[in-house]
């Protein structure tokens, strides 16, 4: 029985030591670098590609767009270039809808969907936004950061369902980077940029940096500033610091480091 006793205990410190080795490979990013970071813009609003892509272009930076159909059709061509650029196109629902709460969603509110016409919206996204740029969506954005469906006892988390359809589902307004140890794909956070400067995205670099953490942001409209805006003066002092190899950070849309975490 003591022996018993011993192999049980062993085989556990072994299962242990094995998922804490995976632990840190997961966290060693390429070429040595310290942290990770993707910059993500939602909603599919004009200003991100008329004037933000092509500064994001001008250093090399790919970002990840989460859009809604309707939002491009007017622009359709310079998404289409956006993604010929090496932009990652998201998905952000077709409706987006929150909850009823706000008024302005009354009307495709989380609390009157279920699962299914959840899952048709989602699919049917894909679908439009394959149409019309020429790629399937991998990552998902919630709207409002918002995962449930339904209201009361009927209420139920539409996360396993964005964890079929998608590679990655992103949060909103959340308060921490990403650990690569303890990773929920379907639950990515996303910390605020908008409205920010860069000495106020800058502590959580290096929070990052120092934890070996993915760290990432996002915003909505791209220009000098206003309502759910991220700077372009602030975007452009990020990437510069970014790109400074002393700090070692790679930079990557959320596609591609989320291939690279699962693989």
């Amino acid at each position: 029985m003591k022996n018993l006793l011993i192999c049980v205990i062993t085989g556990f410190i072994m299962i242990n030591a094995q998922l804490s080795l995976k632990a840190q490979n997961k966290g060693t990013w390429p070429k040595g670098k310290k942290m990770a970071l993707s910059l993500t813009f939602d909603d599919g609003r004009g200003s991100q590609v008329n004037g933000g892509t092509a500064l994001l272009d001008k250093y090399g930076v790919k970002a990840t767009l989460y859009v809604m159909p309707n939002a491009i059709e007017k622009n359709v061509a310079l998404w289409k270039k956006a993604a010929e650029n090496g932009h990652e196109i998201g998905n952000h629902s077709s409706l987006h809808p929150c909850s009823g709460n706000f008024v302005w969603s009354r009307n495709k509110a989380l609390e009157e969907y279920t699962l299914e016409k959840m899952q048709k919206e989602l699919v049917d996204s894909n679908e439009q936004l394959h149409q019309m740029i020429g790629i399937k969506p991998e990552s998902f954005a919630y709207p409002c950061g918002q995962k449930f469906v339904g209201n009361n006892e009927k209420t139920q988390s539409y996360v396993p369902l964005v964890y079929q359809l998608f590679s990655s589902g992103r949060g909103w307004r959340d308060e921490a980077p990403n650990d690569p140890a303890y990773l929920n794909m379907a639950q990515l956070t996303g910390v605020e940029m908008d409205g920010k400067n860069f000495d106020e995205i800058l502590p959580m670099i290096k929070e990052a940096s120092e934890k070996g953490y993915w760290l990432v942001l996002a915003g909505h409209e791209m220009g000098k500033g206003g309502n759910q805006t991220t700077r372009l003066s602030m975007l452009e002092d990020l990437i510069r610091y970014a790109q400074d190899p002393q700090h070692g950070i790679w930079i990557a849309p959320v596609r591609e480091v989320t291939k690279y975490l699962k693989h």
